[in-house]
């Protein structure tokens, strides 16, 4: 087995199994979680492919299957199902067991000015650069949408996307050359800034919060689609 199809493995596994556990049932909200996750994936993917083609990163055949769709690893397609599931299953047992824990709408929106002060010259300064524009573009439309559209979304994912960054940090981190011989994604630097946390693009950070809160977006925007009596679900 290759060691990125053990850590998609390894990452999503225990979340699964802890989907069924009996107080949080998180199972129960797979009607909206799996299309929400879904969407998003074939939009990362669509992404990766282009990326892939254009030469902005490369995977090291070292370390993986050599099953390839569309020039990506089987195990690249895997990460997009099996990275944002572990990763918001955090978010959601967060909100479960700590449901009063959240941000003020006050604070979030001091933070996501604090957070376009910093991206929106960081793009226009490095515009061009693949990486850079295309991921901090994304971070902007979507977090301006958030903040605009569903803030609330943003009043705990502000304080569980810290809590992710943990396993985010050390799967990032093999998968970009940590505690191993060679790297399993190259990354073109003249597409990037150049400025790694360890071993991890700095823009690697927007790039998780900009997957996940897509697919908390879209899942909120089902959860409270009325049925048929007008009533949110």
């Amino acid at each position: 087995m290759s060691l990125y199809l053990i850590l998609n493995i390894a990452s999503f596994i225990i979340p699964f199994l802890y989907s069924f556990e009996k107080r949080m049932r998180f199972s129960n909200r797979w009607k909206a979680f799996i299309p929400s996750l879904a969407i998003t994936a074939i939009f990362f993917i669509g992404w990766d492919i282009f990326f892939t083609k254009v030469g902005v990163w490369h995977f090291n055949p070292r370390y993986h299957t050599g099953l390839e769709i569309f020039g990506l690893p089987i195990e690249e397609w895997l990460f997009f199902f099996c990275i944002p599931y572990a990763s918001l299953f955090i978010h959601f047992a967060f909100h479960y067991f700590l449901p009063k824990v959240a941000l003020s709408p006050k604070a979030v929106f001091r933070i996501y000015a604090v957070i376009i002060a910093i991206v929106l010259p960081i793009l226009v300064l490095n515009f061009g650069k693949w990486y850079t524009t295309v991921n901090y573009s994304l971070l902007i439309i979507l977090l301006t949408y958030t903040v605009i559209k569903a803030p609330h979304v943003l009043q705990t994912f502000f304080i569980t996307f810290l809590l992710i960054l943990v396993p985010f940090a050390l799967v990032n981190g093999i998968l970009t050359g940590s505690f191993i011989d060679e790297p399993v994604v190259y990354y073109n630097d003249l597409e990037n800034l150049g400025i790694r946390l360890g071993t991890i693009p700095v823009e690697d950070v927007a790039y998780a919060f900009s997957m996940l809160l897509m697919s908390l977006v879209i899942m909120d925007k089902i959860e409270r689609k009325p049925n048929n009596l007008g009533v949110p679900r």
